[in-house]
C-alpha cells in the first residue's frame, strides 16, 4: 500500500504545471526561459503574478488529488501517513520526471501542500518560519529547506515515529532538489529576492 501511495503521488507529479504555461505564454518550454526551472519562482519572474498563481493552483492540486485518494479512497486503512506517502512521491515526481530525464523542480510549492494537507497546523507554522527565513536571508532555498526540516520534530512527536520518518525522507529529497542552489549560495552566485519589495510593486 506504501509503495502504490508512493508511485500514485509520483505519477501526479510528473506533470509540470510550469511546462504547461510557460508553453500558452511564449511558446517555449519552461526550461528555455528564465532559471530554467519549471517551478512557480521561475514563472513568476519570467511570466509575472497571473502565470505564478496558476503554475501555483495547478502544483497544488496534483499534490492534493494523489494525497486524498490514498487518505480517503484507495488506502484508508494506512491512516493519515498515506498523505505523506502520496506527498513525498509527488515532490519526487516533480524533482525527476521520467519524461524529461528525470529533471525537474524543486518541489516547494509541492512539499508545502502535502506538509498542510498532512497537518494544518504544524505546516502553516513550519511554512510560516520558512517565509521569516527567506525575509530575512533573501533567499528562497534557506526557506524551501527550514520548511521540511522545521516539520520534523512535530512530525515525530505527534504522529509517531512512521510519519517522522517518511517526514524526513521528505526533507532529505528537499535537500537534494536544492542542493544546486546550495552550491551557488556558497559561491555566491544565487540571487537575492526581495519579497517585501515585490508585494509592493504587486
Amino acid at each position: 500500500m506504501r509503495f502504490f501511495c508512493v508511485l500514485l503521488g509520483y505519477l501526479f507529479g510528473c506533470f509540470l504545471t510550469a511546462e504547461i504555461v510557460a508553453h500558452h505564454k511564449t511558446g517555449k518550454r519552461v526550461f528555455n526561459i528564465g532559471s530554467r526551472n519549471p517551478g512557480m519562482a521561475n514563472i513568476a519572474l519570467s511570466l509575472g503574478k497571473k502565470s505564478a498563481a496558476v503554475t501555483l493552483l495547478g502544483d497544488i492540486l496534483k499534490t492534493a488529488l494523489p494525497c486524498l485518494l490514498c487518505r480517503f479512497v484507495l488506502f484508508p486503512s494506512l491512516g493519515r501517513v498515506a498523505v505523506l506517502y502520496a506527498g513525498v512521491g509527488a515532490a519526487l515526481g516533480h524533482g525527476f520526471p521520467f519524461w524529461h530525464k528525470f529533471r525537474g523542480g524543486r518541489g516547494v510549492a509541492v512539499t508545502c501542500s502535502y506538509l498542510i494537507l498532512f497537518s494544518p497546523l504544524w505546516g502553516c507554522i513550519a511554512e510560516l518560519m520558512g517565509l521569516g527565513a527567506v525575509l530575512l536571508t533573501g533567499y528562497l532555498t534557506i526557506g524551501a529547506l527550514c520548511i521540511p526540516f522545521l516539520f520534523l520534530p512535530p512530525a515525530f512527536l505527534f504522529y509517531g515515529s512512521e510519519a517522522g520518518l517518511v517526514s524526513t525522507a521528505g526533507a532529505a529529497l528537499m535537500f537534494i532538489l536544492n542542493f544546486d542552489s546550495l552550491k551557488k549560495m556558497r559561491n555566491k552566485e544565487e540571487k537575492k529576492v526581495d519579497l517585501v519589495g515585490r508585494f509592493k510593486k504587486c
